[in-house]
Parts: structure tokens; sequence; C-alpha cells
């Protein structure tokens, strides 16, 4: 769904004598961020509150919650406030309403804004940048209790590429006790990197796939099964599974099937590429992320943090000809 602003405001930024304004990137970026951890406070009191408000979409493994719903609403609505040129695309489709201020988040990311963004970013206009959120990654699972595969995705894209990301885990830490802190957030931009984790690797040699928990079919598990990994990890989610290779629980993402949307890839994507990983269609196709593009990535997802090319090579023929870009 195309969001709107519902109102537009000047923002005036205030010049520092002793540093310069942050460019645009790193102000949307660390908004992104302070938006991400308010949607997994969101999330969390949903879930806490027991009414999670569920309705099918399209079946049984296509639901939408009111954590769907509400986060969508106060990413898009805070966004829109402080960025009105900006295109934003969320998944769920709702009708346009006034959005709650208690929704609103104005706040940015201090580290970020401290953060020396690549000159090349400086010139970006409001109006050329696209963004994608997905508000819950992962609402299947969420509904049967599988918190740690839940996560919210906010993408940016500048001509039609994934260039900064940001992923908040409303449950990372939740099977740590009742005194340990929940979630966080991670974020990562092209030319300068991703940060709020470890980057970890699989140990050389090993090939462990994480896949599709809940939308497995015989084209998947023929192109898993012609990897020959030591190990298949099923989850749901995908930025859970670009955490999963980011911190070395996984070294492919094999997902072979349409189903992917624009707004489960632009952030995972963006993340990955900035701590050297690749993320591509079942080809090897990048993805496009213009405001125009169709939103089904309908040649599938394979990912890897190293060796892309070892896994891209694995893929059947036969898999490849089943999915057409």
């Amino acid at each position: 769904m195309l969001c709107r602003p519902l109102h537009l405001l000047t923002v005036t930024t205030l010049c520092s004598v002793r540093r310069a304004a942050p460019i645009l990137l790193a102000r949307l970026v660390a908004t992104a961020h302070t938006v991400a951890d308010k949607s997994g406070t969101i999330v969390r009191k949903i879930m806490s509150g027991g009414d999670l408000g569920i309705v099918e979409k399209t079946g049984a493994n296509d639901l939408q919650t009111a954590a769907d719903r509400l986060v969508q609403q106060s990413i898009c609505a805070s966004l829109a406030r402080k960025f009105p040129k900006l295109t934003i695309i969320g998944e769920e489709d709702l009708p346009s309403e006034e959005v709650s201020e208690d929704l609103i988040e104005t706040g940015e990311y201090e580290e970020i804004l401290k953060a020396a963004f690549p000159s090349k970013y400086s010139s970006i206009k409001e109006e050329e940048l696209v963004v994608w959120v997905d508000p819950l990654d992962g609402t299947k699972e969420y509904t049967e209790g599988l918190l740690d595969h839940v996560t919210v995705l906010i993408g940016i894209a500048y001509e039609g590429k994934a260039i900064a990301g940001v992923i908040n885990q409303p449950y990372y830490n939740y099977q740590a006790g009742d005194s340990a802190v929940l979630g966080r957030t991670i974020w990562g931009v092209l030319g300068i990197g991703a940060f709020g984790f470890e980057l970890k690797e699989v140990p050389e040699g090993q090939h462990i796939v994480t896949t599709t928990r809940s939308h497995s079919s015989k084209l998947v598990n023929d192109c898993i099964a012609a990897i020959n990994p030591e190990k298949v990890v099923r989850v749901g989610g995908a930025g859970n599974k670009i955490i999963q290779l980011i911190e070395g629980q996984a070294s492919a993402y094999v997902f072979a099937s349409p189903g992917c949307k624009k707004w489960d890839t632009c952030a995972p994507e963006a993340i990955l590429h900035a701590v050297g990983g690749k993320l591509t269609d079942i080809h090897g196709n990048s993805f496009e992320y213009h405001k125009d593009v169709k939103h089904m990535n309908s040649a599938g997802v394979l990912a890897a943090l190293r060796n892309f090319n070892y896994y891209a090579s694995r893929v059947p023929e036969s898999v490849k000809q089943a999915l057409v870009p």
C-alpha cells in the first residue's frame, strides 16, 4: 500500500556552530531507527494484551494482526510528518485515516547522526527516496508464539537500489529470563557498515541453509537438496533469515519460490550488502526498488554473507526455468 502523508509540516534544520547539519539520509535513517524502536514496543504491547486482532488476508498462511496495522500506521505517519516528500510503501492495505498522536515518533538516534556518511549521499533529495515497510515480518509466527522469528523492517531505496535498512527484533532476548532487556534494532547503510549486532560467519566449509518454515514446496526442497547442506534451518521471516546469515547461524538463505515482496527484502538486503554479503533472485538478478516496480519477488530469493557464487552455481536449471523474473 502506498502510504501518503496526512499533513505536511515544514521542518527547519538548525546548523550547529561546531558541526554541519546531518544530511537528509542520515536524518531519515536516524528517525527510522527510533520509529523501529517504538514499533517493537507496540508489537510487545499488543501481544501482552492478549487480543491480536487476527484477520486472514488471502489464507491461513497470510495473516494480519493489530500489530501489523498499528505499526504500519506508526511508521508511515511518523516518517511522512518529518519527510513529506518521501514515497512510503507499506505491506498492509489500510484505509486512510487520522493517526493517533501516541503512534507518532519524532526522535532521531544520535549515533547515526554522528556517523560519517559517504559524500555521494549528500545531494539526495526526499522525493528521490522510496521507503519499503513491512510492519511485522513473520506475522504467522507471531500468532503462534514463535516470537524470535518476528521483525519490523524499514528499507530505504535510492535510484532503485536498497541503500539503507533498519530491522527491529521486538523479542530479542525474550528467552534470557524476566530480567533481560527485550528487543534490539539493527541498522546499516551501504558505504558505512551495519551495527547493533556482532558479525559472525559460519565456520569455513560448512553449508547451513535457512529457508521458509510455512511456504515450502517441491521447488524449494529441490533447490536445497542440490546445495546438499549439512543442516537446514526452517524459520519465519525474511528479516530473521538475514540476521541468521550475519550472526553465523546460517551460510545461505534459499527460497526458490515466488512469495517474498519488496518490503520483505529491501531492509535486509541493505544490511547484508553493507557487510559484504549479497542478496538476489534465484537467477542472480539484483532487485529493483523503484516506487513503480512490481511488489512480488517472483523469481525467489538467494542470499549469502560469503561464497554467494558457490550457492548460485548449485541452483538447478529446472528451478531457474520454473521461476520467471
